[in-house]
């Protein structure tokens, strides 16, 4: 194995993935590295093994046991290793009844139902932007504000709130950007917040998920505890804005960084969703990628990985593996079949992927109606990365119409 390479490995450019990520594919697949803590993690950069771990049921992304790696140095409050994140059920029967009851909200169906009103939303911001003149920054005008609205209406929690939301986002995601004092009041913040949103509903019920969580009862009625609701809520507000508000972003760039691709979608919308899928495949910008702590030792690609082994997936290095995709590092717009890993696999695959994919198809249906013309305001190689969070996004996105 490579010794202790320093992870997360930075790119020269935004969009671009670090040559590291080939190099490790090819000849050092299962590979140590080291955490911005400080402590050592295995990296997989393989599609077959990353696939192999994620889908085992017996490996959670809870890191809370005493031997597994801590992410960050303030890691005692992060997304993967806090309290809190043990207060909802990560593997068995209780995981997958948390699933169903929540899952329930975000089937295709009810996203299908969603589109309409996604859409004027997107409508409106592009009005917004517009009027505001360009150049416009895209993240900003459209791609955070979009899925916000989308899941404060889900949550029956007010968008006006959505800069604290944010803040309190990234505090949850920290690697590097916070001290440990400023993530711990933020989140003692953002609980004290959700906490008084479920007294209100229970009060005045909406029709919006967490009423209907605190209407199912509690679990000897077959429910979820009130602390369980009120964690879903908080886990949520954060899974449900942050990663597609950067997505659309990136998207959007990865789109407009080689024109003919935008103009290859104006001739023909059909391949809209396609493109989503292969955008979300290209993300070479994802973020940290999803740790698992191993509760007893396994066996990938031919490396024995003892009990306590602390592994990160990088599922963005997996969706380029030429063993599974053609012409891997190129953009193929109509890209079929397309199995990437950018929600997960199995039985920890991402909750939201119908959200998410909704909404990105949205957003490009309306930009592409509304904004033919739309172009990058600067090139490519200018585009900045957001630094110091588990999520990966672009700082801002220029454009111009």
């Amino acid at each position: 194995m490579k010794q202790d390479l320093s992870y997360p490995i930075p790119s020269d450019a935004a969009l671009e993935p670090p040559a590291e990520w080939a190099e490790l594919r090819g000849e050092c697949p299962v590979a140590r590295v080291k955490l911005p803590s400080g402590d050592q993690a295995t990296l997989l950069t393989r599609y077959e093994d990353v696939k192999q771990v994620l889908a085992d049921p017996r490996f959670t992304r809870l890191l809370t046991a005493p031997d597994a790696a801590r992410l960050s140095a303030t890691d005692d409050g992060g997304l993967f290793n806090s309290e809190m994140a043990q207060i909802l059920p990560d593997g068995g029967e209780e995981h997958l009844h948390w699933r169903r009851l929540v899952g329930k909200w975000f089937t295709a169906k009810r996203m299908a139902a969603l589109r309409p009103a996604m859409a004027e939303i997107a409508e409106r911001l592009i009005d917004d932007m517009v009027k505001r003149g360009a150049p416009g920054d895209l993240r900003a005008d459209l791609g955070f504000p979009l899925p916000v609205y989308v899941i404060c209406d889900m949550l029956g929690v007010p968008a006006e709130d959505r800069e604290r939301f944010s803040y309190w986002s990234d505090t949850l995601l920290n690697l590097t950007r916070y001290e440990k004092a400023e993530v711990e009041a933020a989140q003692h913040e953002f609980f004290q917040y959700m906490s008084a949103h479920l007294t209100a509903k229970r009060a005045e019920p909406g029709d919006d998920l967490l009423s209907e969580l605190l209407a199912a009862g509690g679990p000897e009625q077959g429910g979820l505890s009130e602390i369980q609701v009120l964690v879903t809520g908080m886990a949520l507000l954060v899974a449900g804005h942050e990663t597609t508000a950067n997505m659309i972003g990136k998207m959007v760039a990865m789109l407009l960084a080689d024109r003919t691709r935008w103009e290859r979608l104006l001739e023909d919308p059909s391949l809209i969703r396609t493109a989503v899928e292969e955008s979300l495949r290209m993300d070479a910008n994802s973020g940290f990628g999803l740790p698992r702590y191993l509760s007893e030792g396994i066996e990938v690609g031919a490396t024995a990985l003892p009990r306590g082994t602390t592994v990160v997936c990088s599922m963005a290095a997996a969706n380029r593996d030429e063993s599974v995709f053609d012409a891997a590092g190129e953009m193929d717009l109509a890209r079929k079949p397309n199995p990437h890993l950018a929600f997960g696999a199995g039985a920890h695959s991402c909750l939201g992927q119908a959200l998410a994919r909704t909404e990105l198809q949205v957003v490009l249906e309306v930009l592409l109606r509304r904004l033919p013309s739309l172009e990058l305001a600067v090139s490519p190689a200018e585009l900045e990365r957001v630094e110091g969070l588990a999520v990966g996004g672009l700082r801002t996105v220029p454009v111009r119409w």
